[in-house]
């Protein structure tokens, strides 16, 4: 890479770095620590989680009923899948970065609370400062990789989405509609795997906030 461009990226990724810092420093100032940011979001995530699991519930009701078409206007059903296929498209980015969001507080709370550590003068004080903050991480760790696990889960069915919904775009007839049936099954059981795996999502966050409200 060209050592100009080199140093604009550096100097980029130090001042998005330096918003998110100088963000949570100013929400402190006024009263909200890193922890209430943190259980902000890990709610909202939760909340987006809920709602992408139900959007997905939606679009697979809408491909299973273009898979009973016994005729009409074959477009108006492209366009209805096409709606929910663009739908679970919008609700997968927002989980991504809801997920994204949480991870950047989390680092900044974890970093701040290892470097209070290290000013404590009483040891019992400091050994259980650490033993709290060993116990949040583990419980974030299995917050995340949970939510990860869940997220991970999306991309090969909105690719099976993808597919039909432009299969069925190019084609308008009864091919397209023998495809989306063929596909159904696996359809079907992938976005049956996806909410399970959302609810063990749901379920992991709301025991991570009732830990951290309960600290």
């Amino acid at each position: 890479m060209n050592s100009k461009y080199f140093l604009l990226a550096f100097a980029l990724l130090l001042i998005l770095g330096a918003c998110s810092t100088m963000y949570y420093e100013g929400l402190e100032k006024i009263g909200i620590p890193k922890r209430d940011v943190m259980v902000h979001r890990v709610e909202k995530a939760r909340d987006t989680q809920e709602e992408t699991k139900e959007q997905f519930k939606s679009a697979l009701a809408q491909f299973t009923a273009a898979t009973n078409f016994r005729g009409g206007d074959l477009e108006a059903i492209y366009t209805k899948l096409n709606d929910e296929y663009e739908a679970s498209v919008s609700k997968a980015e927002e989980v991504r970065t809801r997920i994204e969001d949480i991870e950047d507080v989390s680092q900044a709370l974890f970093d701040e609370w290892e470097q209070e550590i290290t000013q404590y003068s009483n040891a019992n004080m400091k050994r259980s400062s650490q033993n709290k903050l060993n116990t949040t991480k583990s419980h974030y760790r299995q917050l995340i990789t949970s939510m990860k696990s869940a997220e991970a889960k999306i991309e090969p069915i909105l690719s099976v989405f993808r597919d039909q919904v432009m299969f069925l775009k190019h084609n308008l007839n009864a091919q397209a509609i023998a495809s989306l049936k063929s596909e159904l099954g696996n359809i079907e059981s992938d976005v049956s795997a996806l909410i399970s795996s959302m609810e063990k999502s749901i379920n992991e966050a709301n025991a991570f906030i009732n830990t951290m409200e309960n600290k």
